[in-house]
């Protein structure tokens, strides 16, 4: 595994949806990622988005590139990174759901708005985990922000909120009005960095300003957003989503991110993730 992961550390993971793994990979890992990111970003793929309005800055993505850049691979089967959502998770095995690479080149204004990633996805379950890795310093104002146990409830199954496109806020895979908006949040991020744990009465907002070989590991239910990058600095990071024993295929009516084309002719609603695009990463040791 690498490390261990303390059973506080699984505690708040499920309390509060969102932890914080410091030194969760050494320096080699880290170099694996950041060259698997560069790599990345040398070769685009067609499901590249640029989710960014800024003539001065850029705000990259690109999704599910394991097959073909081989340090993404690398990094995925090779590193601590499922081994530690196994133990977050509770899970006694662990698949690969996607790789995301997320870029914001230096003066990128752009935030990221406050959303869950369930929605966006064509898998349910609530044994999920999405791993959140830069490889540069990242402060507070520009890290990733969570709303503590916005996972959870109702009755503990989760509760979906409306999600919207980044750039125009359109609700475009629910009509209006059918799930419900957002909680009264900050927009501001230096609202974001008042606090590491908290922010006024409001929700209990979670954020760390991060070294790299930190991580942050969160359920694909928990509400968060990001500021954007300051002048001067690069936030590169490989985010890799992961799924436990109880997730399954939900194709969907509407275009996922990301999609998974042809997947709904082999693998039928309500079916296991057994397929090769989402190989086993981790087993728990048998006792």
């Amino acid at each position: 595994m690498g490390m261990e992961v303390d059973v506080a550390t699984v505690e708040a993971f499920r309390r509060d949806g969102a932890v914080v793994v410091r030194g969760a990979f050494e320096a080699g890992d880290v170099a694996l990622a950041e060259a698997a990111i560069e790599a990345n970003l040398a070769d685009l793929s067609p499901r590249t988005k640029r989710a960014s309005g800024d003539a001065d800055g850029a705000f990259v993505e690109d999704f599910c590139n394991w097959q073909r850049i081989p340090g993404i691979e690398r990094f995925v089967r090779q590193s601590p990174a499922a081994a530690i959502a196994g133990a977050l998770m509770g899970a006694s095995v662990v698949r690969l759901y996607h790789d995301h690479m997320l870029t914001k080149e230096p003066g990128t204004r752009q935030r990221t708005p406050w959303h869950q990633d369930q929605p966006y996805y064509n898998i349910d379950g609530r044994m999920n985990v999405s791993m959140w890795f830069p490889v540069d310093p990242v402060d507070r104002a520009s890290t990733l922000a969570f709303v503590a146990g916005s996972h959870g409830s109702p009755d503990e199954g989760g509760q979906w909120f409306m999600p919207r496109t980044f750039l125009d806020d359109r609700a475009a895979w629910f009509p209006e009005g059918t799930l419900a908006e957002l909680p009264d949040l900050p927009d501001d991020p230096d609202l974001l960095d008042s606090s590491d744990d908290a922010h006024g009465d409001g929700p209990a907002i979670l954020g760390w300003a991060l070294e790299p070989g930190d991580a942050v590991f969160f359920h694909m239910l928990t509400l968060h957003a990001a500021g954007g990058a300051p002048q001067g600095r690069r936030r590169r990071v490989l985010s890799v989503r992961f799924v436990g024993d109880d997730m399954v295929h939900a194709p969907r009516d509407w275009p996922t991110s990301p999609e998974f084309p042809g997947l709904a002719d082999e693998l039928p609603a309500g079916a296991p993730l057994d397929h090769p695009l989402f190989p086993v990463l981790w087993a728990a040791p048998t006792p």
